[in-house]
């Protein structure tokens, strides 16, 4: 921050940065203490729900809120989302540490009154980072011999509304955009066959026929 000037945030000087300062404030309400890379004007929180982002404002005092969907391809920039912003900042905490605890977007709007989660709630009521994923991926030429797979699973009704990924060279499906650790599955296309891991990393590739590769998919996303 500028010491030439008004400090707009004496008490996250005092504490040694916004890092330090917001594990203070947590460790006063007994919540837990996440662990944060961070500079020392500015934090990420990883969520199971995106990547919470924190950033004081220069010219006022204000901690401005984003939320960011990791595109998880380096060609996809993901999808981010300004949710509001609070000068205080025992708010601000008490508003990251109800977003990590999974309270409904309805309830932290009534209850964090400076956020603005109207856009945000739209857009994945609408499928839209879903749908901007697949469109993404399906037009980019990097991904191109993934292309005939991709557009494959984008035709089942049930699969285009998985959040698609591609992880060296194969495409991994997940049911909740927002939970890297949702029922998903992650399909390896070996010239006239497949070949399918379904869940966590480690588990065992199994083959599976063409003709049943979409079955096989809905059947194990199901079973999750």
């Amino acid at each position: 921050m500028d010491t030439h000037r008004k400090d707009l945030y004496p008490d996250v000087t005092a504490s040694g940065g916004l890092v330090s300062a917001m594990k203070e404030a947590l460790k006063l309400r007994g919540s837990e203490v996440w662990p944060a890379p961070s500079s020392a004007d500015a934090i990420v929180i990883e969520t199971a729900r995106g990547l919470v982002s924190v950033v004081p404002a220069t010219e006022e005092r204000r901690f401005r809120v984003r939320v960011h969907i990791p595109g998880f391809t380096w060609d996809v920039p993901g999808f981010t989302w300004e949710i509001g912003s609070t000068d205080r900042l025992e708010s601000l905490v008490r508003m990251v540490a109800a977003w990590r605890e999974g309270v409904a977007f309805d309830e932290l709007a009534a209850r964090f009154t400076f956020l603005e989660l109207d856009e945000f709630a739209r857009a994945l009521k609408r499928g839209e980072p879903t749908s901007s994923q697949w469109a993404d991926l399906l037009s980019t030429e990097f991904h191109r011999k993934q292309w005939g797979l991709l557009r494959r699973l984008h035709e089942d009704e049930a699969l285009r509304h998985m959040f698609p990924t591609i992880s060296h060279g194969a495409v991994r499906l997940r049911v909740d955009l927002l939970d890297g650790a949702s029922r998903q599955v992650l399909v390896h296309e070996q010239g006239e066959r497949y070949e399918v891991r379904v869940g966590v990393p480690g588990a065992a590739w199994v083959e599976v026929p063409t003709g049943e590769l979409i079955a096989h998919l809905r059947a194990a996303l199901n079973e999750q």
